[in-house]
C-alpha cells in the first residue's frame, strides 16, 4: 500500500479529485477537511478501523462500499441504513446481507473517546467506503465531510433501491432522480468488482430460464462452472465472487467479465446488452475505437456525486453518539 502515496500517478489523481470535490460540495455544505480543528485524528480513527477489520475479515471491505450506497439511495447519506429497531432499513430484503456494521461502532466508539459528539455516523460510513476501495487495491480520494445523522429509518424505503433483476431503463431513472447519469450508473455498479454474491440472487439464471435452459446472456462456457457451484435446490446462501476470478482486487476485470458473458447478476449483464451502457463498459476497458476512461478516477468522481444525496447539516440532522440508535 505504501507505493500508492509514492506513484506520481496517485498524486495527479488526488490533484483531479480535490478539485472536483470542490467543485460538486460547493452549494451540499460538505467540505474536505471539515473536521480538521474540531477533530483532526478523524479520519485516520476511521481508516485505522477499517484496516484493522479488513486485516482479519476482507469481506468488510466490499460489505461497507454496498452499505453506502444503500444508505445514500435511501433518505440520502444520513446512516439511517445503520439504526436498530423492527422495520428499519437494516431489516429490508436489500439489506439483510451487507456486512461490516461492526467495523463502524468500532470507529464511532473510538472517535466518540477522542472527540465526544463531533463526527458523524454519515460521515463514518462515507470515508469507510473510501477506505474499503484503497484497501483492495482502489484509488484514494478527497472526501468532503460535515454530514449530519438522520432519524428516520424505515424498510418500506428501500423499495427504490435497484435490484438484481432491474432493466437498464428503469436503473437509470432511478439513478437519474438523485442526479446521477448513465456513466455515473456504471461506475457505481463497477463497485462489484470486490465483493460477493449469494446464490440464491442468481442461480434462477442456470435452469429454466428460457425454454428450460440458462440465461442465453451467459457464456455457454461459464455455465457449467456456475451450475457447479450452485447447484439446482443446492445452498442459496452460498457466496461467489461478483468478479470472476479478481473477487479481492478493485479493478476492471468485472466489465471484462461482463463483455465475456460471466456477469453474475442479471441487472449487472444488462450493462452489456443494454447499447446505451455498454459504450461506457468498453471505455472503461480502454477498447480501441472508444474514448477511454479511467475507471478509478471516475468511480471516486462518482461516489462523491453520491455521497452528497440528501446530505443533512445544521438543524436538519444530529450527531448519533450510538450509530445504531437515534438519540
Amino acid at each position: 500500500m505504501k507505493g500508492a502515496y509514492t506513484n506520481p500517478r496517485f498524486f495527479l489523481a488526488m490533484t483531479v479529485m480535490l478539485a472536483m470535490a470542490a467543485a460538486l460540495v460547493q452549494a451540499q455544505g460538505t467540505r474536505v477537511g471539515f473536521y480538521a480543528r474540531t477533530c483532526p485524528r478523524a479520519e485516520s480513527i476511521v481508516r485505522s478501523a477499517v484496516q484493522s477489520h479488513f486485516r482479519s475479515n476482507p469481506n468488510i471491505a466490499p460489505g461497507l462500499l454496498r452499505m453506502h450506497f444503500h444508505d445514500c439511495f435511501v433518505q440520502g447519506c444520513d446512516a439511517s441504513i445503520l439504526i436498530d429497531g423492527p422495520n428499519t432499513e437494516k431489516t429490508a430484503p436489500p439489506n439483510r446481507l451487507l456486512r461490516g456494521y461492526e467495523v463502524i461502532d468500532d470507529a464511532k466508539t473510538q472517535l466518540e473517546a477522542a472527540c465526544p459528539g463531533v463526527v458523524s455516523c454519515a460521515d463514518i460510513l462515507t470515508l469507510a467506503a473510501r477506505d474499503s476501495v484503497f484497501l483492495t487495491r482502489g484509488i484514494n480520494w478527497a472526501v468532503p465531510t460535515g454530514r449530519r445523522d438522520g432519524r428516520v429509518s424505515l424498510a418500506s424505503d428501500t423499495t427504490i433501491l435497484p435490484g438484481f433483476r432491474e432493466s437498464i431503463d428503469s436503473q437509470k431513472q432511478k439513478f437519474a432522480a438523485f442526479g446521477l447519469n448513465t456513466q455515473d450508473l456504471v461506475a457505481l455498479v463497477g463497485g462489484h468488482t470486490i465483493g460477493t454474491s449469494a446464490c440464491q440472487l442468481f442461480s434462477y439464471r442456470l435452469y429454466n430460464f428460457t425454454n428450460g435452459g440458462p440465461d442465453p446472456t451467459i457464456s455457454p462456457a461459464f455455465v457449467p462452472q456456475l451450475q457447479a457451484l450452485c447447484p439446482q435446490n443446492g445452498d442459496g446462501s452460498r457466496r461467489i465472487d461478483l468478479d470472476t476470478g479478481s473477487g479481492n482486487r478493485f479493478d476492471t476485470s468485472f466489465f471484462a467479465n461482463l463483455r465475456n458473458g460471466r456477469g453474475i447478476l442479471e441487472s449487472d449483464q444488462k450493462l452489456w446488452t443494454d447499447p446505451s451502457t455498454r459504450t461506457f463498459v468498453q471505455r472503461f476497458l480502454g477498447e480501441k475505437g472508444s474514448r477511454p476512461l479511467n475507471f478509478n478516477v471516475e468511480f471516486a468522481r462518482s461516489m462523491v456525486k453520491m455521497s452528497n444525496i440528501g446530505v443533512k447539516t445544521g438543524t436538519n440532522g444530529e450527531i448519533r453518539r450510538i450509530c445504531s440508535a437515534i438519540n
